[in-house]
């Protein structure tokens, strides 16, 4: 049942409690229907012992259901659990169709997610409110990207690349909006819709010629012909005319729960660094916002205060903040757990923010966690002077990795007070496989100690050689010690006579034993290089080989055993979008290249990579196989070996592999437990 026990801002709280008589074992009440849903797994969580995250549920619920001997009253510390980065919506999302948009809902209400975007659908909304200020559809067409590149067209990073949208897009894009929005707030959680950031198309200044627009620069490794957007004056009327006319159609569209997310300058240099020229554009994208709900709130991506710090010093920080009156933002202080802002600006000079865990860039797999920072983390910005924080957030770029780190941030969400990490990864390992085992216990307590253990400033960009561009300077540094993982593996594997039937056990054996095929590739690089320098030929065509030839093939077999490690999989949900075969290629081509090239010459190159059957062989492995041959064939002439000229030649290999046009399986094939077990006969150190 769902209570109304909520004076607008408080804490939400849950109640569990067994009532008198047979027939009901437990009774959940929460103050909102996220709180009621959080209070509900915890119950399945503690009680019943069950697991439910994206590599799969266990729910063997005990018979009869247990009652509980008192009554349990929880009260979140803050007024905010929120989920979700601008990035995620490329990297995770973009294919979705409404059963899987529904599961990761139904996931955020048990977690206890009670503030999330819901951006999708915007560019239809968009198109709507070009065509009324008297654009046409090429200057339309000319400004979105494609849809696997569209979150950073929405922050002003993009435009054009991998596009146009066909109108079938908007459409169903729309449609999810519609579910995606009402499946939300049925469960009680406050949607975060997109405003205006000041971002235009060209197309504006035809029709507008005495607008006050500035180019703003290339962002990332992009040239003006893909990137340098417009950016409106914020003094300029017609920043109110659109903003406040696209929040309107929004609001007509969907309704609203009063909170708007916005980014101006996310990794883009401003014009000016005059804190009053700051201050003039937050204020005109608030403006925007109240112009159309008097009552709204800006939620802000703080990801720039620490991306671009020798620009953004205090003064400018303050000037950008202040802009907007006290309370009426809230900003994600978005990699808190590496890089807090709220430590050196004051608690952002006193607009709220919420403590967020960044964790994942590009949906990249590995192995990774930085399970001390966020464990104690947000109970130290909360007694820090002045605290302006206001709840947490898991803010990843990518999801479906790493589900125990998740799973313990939603739970520190409703948490007073750190936790025992290796008593409660114990309990996490039974309850995650629905069975105790000493040896998966120990599995994860070695894990937990050491891969999911980062400390200091850890940036989790998967970095192997694996899935980076072959040189002779590649990075193998590891943060922790690797003969862990081999010994978590070796573990998991003694267990999987018992919990072979398992789901969760057998994605965590795939994961492990890809975890630790991955650090044998920086060995056998370093074998290689080591070669190579000593002009050992015999010794480089071993080590090459053995990579080449057997350690790719047979991780790509694994990865190809397990249907959440296909590629088949991703490019398949790209294809089933489409509503003709040339949107199928479209979308295909936008799902190959962010995983890849990230752009037209691998402008962002390897930035998304993922580990998936299909990608290691096709992608990786040639790659590796073009590198071994080169310095081969410079061994045996005598020429050296120039990384510039086999850059030229691997981005054939790399550009070869978008365009290829083969259809990869979208169903698992083989043994996982017996790929792994054959792996580890073979290469366990």
């Amino acid at each position: 049942s769902v209570e109304a026990a909520l004076a607008a801002g408080g804490p939400e709280r849950y109640w569990l409690r067994s009532p008198p008589g047979a027939g009901v074992a437990v009774a959940v009440t929460g103050s909102s229907g996220a709180a009621a849903a959080a209070g509900l797994y915890r119950y399945l969580r503690d009680f019943c012992g069950c697991h439910i995250s994206w590599a799969g549920q266990q729910l063997r619920l005990p018979e009869p259901l247990p009652r509980l001997r008192t009554e349990i009253r929880a009260a979140a510390p803050g007024r905010y659990r929120y989920y979700q980065n601008a990035c995620t919506q490329s990297y995770s999302y973009t294919w979705w169709d409404w059963a899987r948009w529904e599961r990761e809902i139904d996931w955020m209400a048990l977690s206890g997610i009670n503030l999330a975007p819901a951006f999708v659908g915007q560019e239809a909304v968009w198109q709507r409110v070009y065509r009324s200020l008297g654009l046409n559809q090429s200057e339309i067409d000319a400004y979105f990207t494609g849809p696997a590149f569209l979150a950073w067209n929405r922050m002003g990073n993009l435009r054009g690349w991998a596009g146009p949208l066909p109108p079938s897009w908007h459409l169903k894009q729309l449609y999810l909006q519609y579910r995606i929005v009402e499946r939300m707030r049925s469960l009680g959680m406050i949607t975060v819709l997109p405003a205006f950031a000041g971002h235009i198309p060209q197309g504006i200044l035809r029709v507008f010629p005495r607008v006050n627009a500035t180019r703003l620069g290339g962002w990332s490794h992009f040239d003006c012909t893909f990137s340098c957007i417009y950016l409106l004056d914020p003094e300029d009327p017609m920043f109110q005319v659109i903003g406040t006319l696209f929040l309107k159609e929004l609001i007509k569209d969907f309704g609203t729960d009063h909170i708007y997310s916005a980014d101006t300058f996310n990794e883009m240099t401003p014009l000016s660094s005059d804190p009053a020229y700051l201050s003039r554009v937050s204020n005109a994208v608030f403006r925007s916002m109240t112009g159309a709900d008097p009552e709204a709130l800006w939620l802000m991506q703080g990801w720039l205060f620490q991306h671009q710090p020798d620009f953004w010093q205090p003064a400018q920080v303050r000037a950008l903040l202040h802009g907007v009156p006290l309370g009426r933002m809230i900003v994600l202080d978005l990699f808190a757990e590496s890089k807090p802002v709220y430590q050196w600006t004051e608690s952002f000079y006193g607009q709220p923010f919420i403590w967020c865990m960044l964790h994942n860039f590009g949906g990249n797999h590995g192995l990774f966690g930085t399970v001390e920072a966020i464990n104690h983390g947000p109970f130290a910005a909360r007694r820090f002077p002045n605290s302006t924080m206001v709840g947490t957030g898991l803010v990843p770029e990518g999801i479906e990795q790493n589900d125990m780190v998740y799973e313990l941030m939603n739970e520190l969400g409703w948490r007073q007070e750190p936790l025992d990490l290796p008593s409660w990864v114990t309990r996490y390992a039974e309850r995650r496989y629905g069975a105790p085992n000493a040896a998966t216990a120990s599995a994860w307590r070695l894990l937990l100690r050491s891969v999911y253990n980062c400390t200091g400033v850890c940036i989790n960009h998967n970095r192997s050689p694996l899935v980076r561009r072959p040189s002779l300077h590649m990075d193998t540094e590891l943060w922790y010690n690797a003969s862990d993982v081999y010994e978590a593996w070796r573990l998991l594997l003694s267990a999987s006579a018992e919990l072979g039937s398992s789901t969760t056990f057998r994605y965590d054996l795939v994961d492990v034993t890809r975890q630790a095929a991955q650090q044998l590739v920086s060995d056998y690089y370093l074998s290689i290089r080591q070669a190579f320098q000593s002009h050992a030929l015999p010794e480089l065509l071993t080590a090459g080989g053995v990579l080449v030839y057997d350690l790719l093939p047979e991780l790509d077999s694994l990865l190809s055993s397990h249907s959440l490690f296909l590629l088949g999989r991703w490019l398949e949900s790209a294809r089933t979008v489409a509503t003709s075969d040339r949107e199928a290629e479209q979308y295909e081509l936008n799902a190959r290249n962010q995983v890849t090239l990230w752009g037209p010459s691998g402008n962002i190159l390897d930035y998304a990579n993922k580990q998936l059957g299909g990608l290691v062989l096709d992608y990786y492995g040639v790659r590796w196989s073009l590198f071994v041959s080169t310095l081969v064939e410079s061994l045996n002439s005598g020429n050296p070996f120039h990384q510039d000229q086999f850059n030229q030649a691997v981005f054939q290999v790399e550009r070869g592999f978008v365009y290829n046009k083969k259809r990869y399986p979208a169903v698992p094939a083989g043994d996982s437990l017996e790929i792994s077990r054959k792996l580890f006969l073979k290469y366990y150190p």
